[in-house]
């Protein structure tokens, strides 16, 4: 059986039994016949009695390694019984083979321990140490224990380093250090049996701590080529994302570098160290701080089991989850299938492992283009739909164009209270919620002035930094909206730290839409939550009208320079009202 990355969880192959007891499990090219002899015997040994290798076992493996000067390992189940064989190439690492999921769970741990034989150098120098591949084979797989036995030159097992899950700790695992096999008396059971309960403890801890709603645990990752006062937004940003999601972050990794690895992002041992992270965590996924290309994705996930999401995506998993009308949910499912059409070449490979031949031209490959095909068609028919919409949405306008009512749209940063200005403006009962993406569906209410003037203000879809394209192209049906409109109230939250950069993208997005030459004015919400000795200056700074939305304090200003900017009227002479 070919040998495997240990950080790979495929299924275990179970070959008939008289096959699989003469496997060994890496490179014998070049051995003798006798050699191959001596290794296949080794599944004929038992460990018998509560101890974690005995000295009969580690003598055997100390020998094969001795006199091959290679590392020689076996995998022992509970029942003492020896399941793989192993055999290191010279110089080189011993991988084991894939164990499947035997007893695979959280608070479980896989029923299986390593044993390794490592022939003695002679300029070894130091304590005796468990090798840190070892290491991660024991925390990725959840072994039982690894046993690590010195192969003296004459045969004789030397010193013996065990290595044991520590759950809940720091370090992850303890590793103790005997001067002989004789001397490895801690017994089995009772060992095993308490690193699996506080496994459990631990389970039971994580899955009390879940936040309402909540849908998965996540492990965070920030790689960023610039300075720090840059990338803290777009972090907490993204964490905010994750929270609007139903995913519970339990922890964050950073990493600044001069350039982003065009493989890995992080580079494939950092990548290695994150996953090792997120599984002691108890996390089913990790979230990187920027979109994964295609390739990037496949070699990520071609190193874990674990489930790999970039901002596109999380954003995009908000979106259809919050789209509630037809058009929405239309506009969501088009860039949900446009982002993940150059991205089912990661099916690929796991079909054509299954059911491909050489140069995966098998069952696998077929169903690939199959559904490469079928994604292609359906986005086709989608777009049509889409331009459908927009027609429709067009006639609309086009009968309020004749009406000669004028338009006014909200734009501008997610979370801003966008929402909560046209339910103040209007009586409306738009759907609110101090959450991101929380209005997804353009809703237009008609808003009175005095001396029977009246506009149609219509609440639309937030913005947020680095927007998908995607998404932009996707939501063309709803952003038509912003063309027609006489003028746009750029809403920004004037208690966010970033309400500069939000206004920012806000035009930048406009920018992109054509939008630069349209009549807007920025409106600081939220100005009940700042301080009356601030209020003045931040509002001079960004040359914003200062309401709150929440209190209607600063209506009777914003409301003027609409009228000047819609009518050329200096001033409203009387309160305005509202007509839902």
């Amino acid at each position: 059986m070919q040998a495997v990355n240990p950080l790979s969880y495929c299924a275990w192959v179970h070959l008939p039994e008289q096959v699989r007891m003469k496997e060994i499990v890496g490179k014998t090219n070049g051995l003798k016949a006798s050699q191959i002899k001596s290794l296949e015997k080794l599944y004929s040994k038992r460990v018998t009695g509560d101890v974690f290798l005995s000295p009969e076992l580690a003598r055997s493996l100390c020998e094969a390694s001795a006199a091959l000067r290679r590392m020689v390992g076996v995998l022992i189940d509970r029942k003492g019984v020896i399941t793989s064989v192993m055999l290191s190439a010279p110089s080189s690492p011993l991988y084991l083979p894939d164990v499947g999921r035997v007893r695979a769970g959280t608070s479980r741990l896989r029923g299986l321990r390593l044993a390794v034989a490592k022939p003695l150098k002679e300029n070894r120098s130091g304590a005796y140490h468990v090798d840190s591949d070892f290491i991660t084979d024991l925390e990725k797989l959840q072994l039982d224990a690894v046993v690590q036995v010195q192969a003296q030159p004459d045969g004789l097992p030397g010193q013996v380093a065990l290595a044991l899950l520590s759950p809940g700790e720091r370090a992850r695992h303890s590793e103790k250090l005997f001067r002989d096999i004789h001397h490895l008396d801690l017994a089995l059971t009772a060992s095993l049996e308490e690193i699996e309960s506080k496994l459990k403890a631990l389970d039971e801890h994580v899955k009390d701590a879940h936040l309402e709603n909540e849908r998965d645990r996540a492990v965070v990752v920030g790689v960023y080529t610039t300075g720090k006062k840059v990338w803290e937004s777009s972090l907490r940003e993204l964490k905010e994302l994750c929270k609007t999601a139903g995913v519970r972050v339990v922890d964050t990794v950073i990493q600044q570098r001069p350039e982003l690895d065009p493989r890995t992002i992080v580079g494939k041992g950092k990548l290695e160290e994150i996953c090792l992270h997120a599984l002691h965590k108890g996390a089913e996924m990790v979230i990187f701080d920027g979109d994964l290309s295609p390739s990037q994705l496949n070699a990520i996930t071609d190193l874990t089991d674990l489930k790999i999401l970039d901002r596109t995506m999380l954003i995009l998993d908000i979106f259809a989850r919050r789209a509630t009308s037809r058009p929405g949910k239309l506009q969501v499912e088009l860039a949900q299938l446009k982002y993940s059409l150059p991205r089912l070449s990661k099916k690929q490979s796991g079909l054509s492992r299954l059911s491909g031949g050489i140069g995966g031209q098998g069952p696998g490959e077929t169903k690939l283009e199959i559904d490469k095909r079928r994604v292609k068609d359906k986005v086709a028919r989608l777009e049509e739909e889409v331009e459908k919409l927009l027609g429709e949405r067009k006639l609309r306008r086009s009968q309020r164009n004749e009406n000669e009512v004028p338009t006014i749209a909200i734009v501008g940063y997610t979370n801003a209270g966008k929402s909560t200005l046209l339910n103040a403006l209007t009586g409306a009962s738009v759907y609110v919620k101090n959450a991101l993406f929380a209005t997804l569906d353009p809703t237009s209410r008609r808003l009175r002035f005095p001396k029977e003037r009246e506009v149609i203000i219509t609440d639309t879809v937030g913005f947020i930094r680095n927007l998908p394209e995607g998404l932009i192209n996707a939501f063309r049906a709803t952003l038509e909206e912003l063309h027609e409109a006489d003028l746009l109230l750029n809403v920004v939250d004037g208690t966010d730290p970033d309400r500069e950069q939000h206004i920012e993208v806000v035009n930048a997005v406009l920018e992109e839409l054509g939008l630069t030459s349209a009549k807007r004015l920025i409106v600081m919400n939220k100005i009940d939550l700042i301080a009356p000795e601030e209020l003045r200056s931040r509002a001079e700074r960004l040359g914003a009208i200062a309401v709150s939305a929440a209190t209607r304090l600063g209506f009777e200003e914003l409301l003027n320079r609409c009228a000047e900017e819609l009518w050329h009227v200096h001033a409203i002479d009387h309160p305005f009202t509202v007509t839902v």
